[in-house]
């Protein structure tokens, strides 16, 4: 049976296919569904896997900020969301008896391990799946563009963004049901094309450190194990 592609990777998870089925918060049974998806991976070997989870089934720090609150405080608002969402995975993944660690960018040690770089990779090497908490610990910066200051301060090999659409669209897939999947993009591409699939921070910085993206469709059943043995799918974001 052919093995997997990347020896280290970091998953992006969007706060909203924490969704599931519900208008708001957390969908347990949707979680332990991507907690098997994680599980499938895990027990092949050979690869190390972080998790960034964003928060925005719970709120999005942003969208808080233009309804009048201060958006520093809107921001923080948003990592501690993705640290109940963090909690939720964790759970899921040691029921399947994925062993783990939760860190966070924010302190809170009653729940989890305050991140610390070498401490994440150490965690990795020894087989657990690091999830990452509290996006970078400051605001103003996306979990997006924590995924990928993640991805490159533990070394990652490609940033694996889980969506709930099959890749970057040329247009809201959503709203324009014609909108064209785009298979292959380049940094540049995608920053003049003003693609929304992740903000021009987390892109820049993979793009100044040749760090590629896979974007895909993590609601479809298998679609993780897929990537991640190379299988062509969704739509890869790198360099010229």
């Amino acid at each position: 049976m052919p093995g997997l592609k990347y020896d280290r990777v970091l998953l992006k998870l969007s706060g909203e296919v924490f969704l599931g089925d519900k208008d708001y918060g957390v969908d347990l049974p949707a979680i332990r569904e991507f907690a098997a998806e994680i599980q499938e991976v895990y027990l092949m070997g050979g690869c190390q896997i972080a998790v960034v989870i964003g928060g925005g089934n719970i709120i999005r720090g942003e969208i808080a900020s233009r309804d009048g609150m201060e958006r520093a405080s809107s921001d923080f608002m948003g990592m501690l969301a993705t640290v109940i969402n963090g909690l939720a995975l964790q759970d899921a993944l040691e029921k399947l008896d994925v062993e783990t660690r939760l860190q966070t960018a924010i302190e809170m040690r009653d729940l989890a391990e305050p991140y610390i770089r070498r401490r994440a990779i150490r965690h990795l090497e020894k087989g657990r799946v690091v999830i990452l908490g509290a996006g970078t610990g400051s605001p103003y910066f996306s979990t997006d563009t924590a995924a990928s200051l993640r991805a490159l301060e533990i070394g990652a090999d490609v940033i694996l963004k889980a969506t709930k659409v099959e890749g970057v669209f040329e247009s809201d897939p959503m709203v324009n049901k014609e909108a064209k999947l785009f298979s292959n993009l380049t940094y540049i591409d995608f920053l003049q094309k003003g693609l929304k699939v992740m903000d021009a921070t987390a892109i820049s910085m993979c793009m100044d450190h040749g760090l590629p993206i896979i974007v895909f469709n993590i609601m479809e059943n298998g679609n993780l194990k897929r990537v991640m043995m190379g299988e062509e799918l969704g739509t890869t974001v790198r360099g010229a």
